[in-house]
Order: structure tokens, then C-alpha cells, then sequence
């Protein structure tokens, strides 16, 4: 059965896919994932495409830090590997604080994404907490944020760290509508301590009703960090998802 809804955010695996990142790359293949999310992708460079190239699995979105800096050699980079959509992963709590400075966030992102067009590469944002600890006019600063952006670009919305910044997922991903193209899907107790993030469906957040709010969106598994070995809750995760019909 091929998984083509799911995926899984390599930095899950972080350790081990620096010490042999082909190796790891196939071990993930092995429990049936045909998608992966690089991390800080241009850092692999020829292990991540050798990778790619023998498990056969493909890159539909990778994390990369672009936004304010040199844009060219990412997207260019990018379609090499065949990966169409890159997203920043983190921009900085004090940068969320103003609508000035939102605006600016989103005036960086929307020059990005022409940019990423010459390459046909499209760009988007993923949050953390703290998007959604602040607001503006009323919104949460990510609400805000995605007001301003251009059509094209996209969120992936990581709806663990939205509950950790006090909001229903589900109801904001029904206010952000179909510019959510991804959602990382992740479970624990919802608290700011990663290492009590465990495989998705042991924790206490309601994936299914998640998946449902986004039900078009890629669903990327993740764990920060765990208690426990995180290869085997990515394991686990899967065969959550399968079992509940969402892969």
C-alpha cells in the first residue's frame, strides 16, 4: 500500500542519519514511508541524493532556513534533488511581537517565493509555539502572518507546537483553510519539555480529529526529541496511522 499521505521529519532521527544517512534513509523505507522532510537539507548534500536515489523515496518538502538570508543556492539546490516545496522552519520570537514586524516576516517570505519560482520551487513556513503566544489585531501573529502572505506560499503547521502556544489545532487549521499543504503530527502531553513527546496516539493529542481539519494536507511524523528510542516511536507511528485508516 502505497503511503502517499505520509511522511517523516528526519530530524526524528537526527543522530542517526548523521552517522550514516544512506543507512538510515533505507531503514525508514523499510517500515513503508515513500516520503521523508529533510532538515538543514544543504548540510547532507550527496548522501541525502545518493539516499534519496537508492531507497526511491522522494522529498516533497524539506526544512531550511532561507528567510532574510542568501536565497539562490537553496533553491537551486532544492530542484536538484526534486524536492518543490522548501520551508523555513524557524523565525525568531522577538521577530512575532508587531504587526510591523510580521508584515516584515511576510514581505521576506513573498520575495522568497518569487525567487523560488525560477527554480519551480515554492516556499512556505512552519510553526513553533510562540506564533501563537502572540497577537495581533485581535489574531494570533501566525493568523496575521498568513494574511499577508501571496498566494503561493504555503504553511505546514506543526499542531503539536500549536497546543503548546495554548490553541485548539483543529480550529486554527480550519481559520488557515488550504494554505496548509502539511501538518506534523505528533503526540505527548502537549508542554514545552520535548522529551516527554512519545509515538503518535500514546499522547493526549486528537490526532484523528487533526488529520480530519487538513484531511488534504501531507502528514509529516515528528518527535523533538523522547524518553525513549525515537526510531522506534516513528515505528510505532506508523502503524498507529495505518491502523486508524489515516495513512
Amino acid at each position: 500500500m502505497s503511503k502517499s499521505n505520509l511522511s517523516v521529519q528526519l530530524y526524528t532521527v537526527r543522530e542517526l542519519l548523521t552517522d550514516d544517512t544512506v543507512g538510515t534513509l533505507k531503514r525508514i523505507a523499510d517500515l513503508g514511508f515513500t516520503q521523508v522532510e529533510p532538515f538543514a537539507f544543504l548540510e547532507f548534500g550527496d548522501d541525502l541524493r545518493r539516499g534519496l536515489e537508492e531507497t526511491g523515496l522522494t522529498a516533497p518538502t524539506t526544512h531550511q532556513g532561507f528567510i532574510g538570508g542568501d536565497l539562490e543556492p537553496v533553491f537551486e539546490a532544492a530542484k536538484a534533488l526534486g524536492i518543490p516545496t522548501v520551508i523555513d522552519p524557524f523565525v525568531a520570537p522577538e521577530r512575532w511581537q508587531t504587526a510591523e514586524s510580521v508584515d516584515e516576516i511576510a514581505a521576506q517570505l513573498n520575495e522568497a517565493a518569487e525567487v523560488a519560482a525560477r527554480y519551480g520551487v515554492r516556499v512556505g513556513y512552519h510553526n513553533h509555539a510562540h506564533e501563537l503566544e502572540s497577537t495581533i489585531d485581535g489574531v494570533t501573529a501566525l493568523e496575521n502572518f498568513a494574511s499577508k502572505l501571496a498566494p503561493e506560499v504555503v504553511l505546514e503547521v506543526d499542531t503539536y507546537w500549536v497546543a503548546v502556544g495554548g490553541h485548539d489545532p483543529v480550529e486554527l487549521l480550519g481559520k488557515l483553510g488550504d494554505r496548509v499543504v502539511a501538518l506534523h503530527i505528533k503526540d505527548g502531553p502537549g508542554t514545552t519539555e520535548t522529551k516527554d513527546q512519545v509515538a503518535v496516539g500514546k499522547g493526549s493529542l486528537p490526532i484523528e480529529q487533526i488529520i480530519a481539519a487538513a484531511p488534504n494536507a501531507l502528514r509529516v511524523i515528528e518527535l523533538d526529541d523522547s524518553r525513549g528510542d525515537r526510531f522506534e516511536a516513528v515505528a510505532d507511528s506508523i502503524e498507529f496511522l495505518t491502523a486508524k485508516g489515516l495513512a
